[in-house]
């Protein structure tokens, strides 16, 4: 049973602040459409990040550059008519930020205007700041996305943890308060080491979100899909499956298919 607090009618950037105020660790997931949108958000997290990682889990791709800002409006679309609690941020997907800051409001406004979500999230620290800067001109919340960037994969040629070396340790501490001081709500820091997670986390005001960057965020999330076992392939250290879904559905196809053949289903109670 969830443990969530009911008091929290609806969740916003300003809730996700005062969460980290006292003490009280975010659950965050990723969802893509609108049925598992409602059951994330009845479950009671309280940030839904609509991911790129839907190139993955929902479209097959190897990587989350694939994906289109269309697709990205689509998935986000779908996943906040379904949700009456929690805070929805979406991804903004590769390419469609990193080339200029106008382009980059274009984007944003275009998520929020066409989506009806609450924030988007941006990867990268220095090199794109002047486009973080010009979205929150506009009004539009910014989460922040270190450490590891998946968008930069091709770049860094490797999935391994990064940061563990002192300057670009540093560098990502720089980033951080960087992020702070222009106005982001908060931040993801994706794969670093739990000991430079502490460090920011306390130097910061606002929230850090975890993923494989160990205990010390003052949340964490995980795909949905592989929290719930769905995905079989993808098996980090940080990943703890609470399901087993993949074996479950399954089955119960096999089931079906055998039902089906064996003229099982329907049986007389299920036809007219």
């Amino acid at each position: 049973m969830s443990i969530h607090n009911p008091d929290i009618k609806r969740v916003t950037t300003h809730t996700i602040q005062e969460l980290k105020s006292r003490g009280e660790k975010i659950s965050a997931l990723t969802a893509y459409d609108y049925s598992m949108a409602g059951v994330v958000d009845a479950a009671g997290v309280e940030l839904i990040l609509v991911g790129d990682s839907a190139s993955n889990v929902m479209a097959g791709h190897q990587t989350t550059l694939p994906i289109t800002l269309d697709q990205m409006i689509y998935h986000a679309s779908s996943v906040v008519r379904a949700v009456k609690r929690a805070l929805v941020v979406v991804d903004l997907p590769f390419g469609s930020y990193q080339g200029n800051s106008e382009e980059a409001l274009r984007s944003a406004i275009r998520i929020m205007k066409e989506s009806g979500a609450h924030a988007v999230k941006m990867e990268g620290g220095e090199e794109i700041r002047e486009s973080i800067v010009r979205i929150l001109s506009a009004g539009v919340p910014v989460m922040g996305h270190l450490g590891l960037t998946p968008q930069s994969i091709y770049k860094f040629g490797t999935y391994a943890v990064r940061a563990k070396e002192e300057a670009e340790a540093q560098k990502l501490i720089d980033d951080a308060v960087m992020l702070q001081e222009v106005g982001c709500f908060g931040m993801v820091l994706e794969k670093i080491p739990s000991t430079l997670t502490k460090q920011v986390s306390e130097k910061l005001t606002i929230p850090t979100i975890g993923i494989g960057a160990g205990p010390y965020a003052d949340g964490q999330i995980l795909v949905l899909h592989d929290l719930l076992g769905i995905t079989k392939e993808f098996k980090p250290r940080f990943l703890r499956r609470y399901a087993d879904l993949h074996t479950i559905m399954t089955e119960a196809i096999a089931h079906y298919v055998d039902d089906v053949k064996t003229a099982e289903f329907p049986n007389e109670k299920e036809a007219y």
